[in-house]
């Protein structure tokens, strides 16, 4: 009876009024919110192990040790709540991150009939190749992690103990994810905005200067390390990525101009015209009418009786 009655609200067109559309949205969001909701209780369970995973890049004293100077560090809560806050923000992260197949599958059926099959075409392909950049980058900042923990850690001047915020810790690693994750994005929108005509390979080559030392600079601020690797580990696979977007644009791009020679024109440029004269045969002579019915008759003041020097109409 509902699927029935829901055929019956669409129009001849079949189109779904605005009623039908948010009730679609409610259903997905709602199973969107299950799953996060589903994945941040296992995560609640699992806490303390996913503390200890994302803390492993501290160099923790021994229970008999005491911090002092850079050789270790003391991981600690320091407010009364932050044990509770902290473990609710962790598997509330965890939610987003581990459902985040199943919500942006909800997003994507709920945006999807309303594309075209070239967008789709292109979605697929955006999200096939964002998920294991995505990952390799984040897989990359947990490689750099214990590398930038030491070298921040041995910074502190002797006498000092290093007693460090739970959260802060969980703070920076996630922020260390997310930022070499959304890095290696960076040549996958290059090309999707050689594929939708906003950008040219041959203006993305000319720019190679400036990425590159964009790049590096990127690197050596996000990695805090006092040595290159760090740096040369985030900036020499994202100008890898960089010169391999460049490559797949130029090809691109000849095959856009051998389909399409005015492809790359803008809207408001002119394209090359053909400025030849051309040939002009022998004038014709062409007899003009006369304009008026009572011209062509031939007879003297036209054929038109007049009445007191006026055309008699009637």
């Amino acid at each position: 009876m509902l699927k029935s009655a829901r055929k019956q609200e669409k129009d001849p067109e079949g189109r779904m009024p605005l009623v039908e559309h948010l009730r679609e949205l409610r259903n997905r969001m709602a199973k969107g919110l299950l799953a996060i909701a589903a994945v941040t209780i296992v995560a609640l369970v699992y806490s303390e192990e996913l503390m200890q995973f994302l803390t492993k890049s501290v160099p923790t004293c021994a229970p008999d040790v005491t911090s002092n100077g850079g050789n270790c560090a003391i991981v600690s809560f320091n407010t009364l709540m932050a044990p509770f806050s902290t473990t609710i923000q962790l598997s509330l992260t965890t939610g987003l991150v581990v459902a985040s197949p199943i919500w942006l599958y909800q997003l994507w059926a709920f945006v999807a009939p309303g594309l075209h099959r070239n967008e789709k075409k292109y979605t697929y392909a955006f999200v096939g190749a964002a998920v294991p950049l995505f990952a390799a980058g984040a897989y990359l900042a947990y490689l750099i992690l214990p590398i930038s923990v030491k070298v921040l850690i041995s910074l502190t001047p002797e006498g000092s103990a290093n007693i460090l915020s739970l959260g802060d810790v969980l703070d920076f690693t996630l922020r260390m994810v997310l930022v070499f994750g959304l890095a290696f994005e960076l040549p996958l929108v290059l090309v999707m905005l050689n594929l939708t005509g906003v950008l040219t390979g041959r203006r993305m080559a000319g720019w190679w200067r400036g990425v590159i030392m964009g790049v590096f600079v990127f690197g050596a601020v996000i990695t805090p390390t006092t040595d290159p690797v760090g740096m040369i580990a985030l900036a020499g696979p994202i100008t890898v990525l960089y010169f391999g977007a460049v490559g797949f644009s130029l090809l691109n791009d000849r095959r856009r101009r051998r389909n399409d020679p005015d492809a790359e024109l803008d809207d408001d440029e002119a394209s090359a015209l053909d400025l030849t004269p051309e040939t002009v045969g022998a004038v014709e002579s062409v007899s003009a009418p006369r304009a008026l019915p009572e011209q062509a008759s031939g007879e003297p003041g036209g054929g038109v009786r007049r009445l007191n020097g006026y055309d008699d109409i009637t």
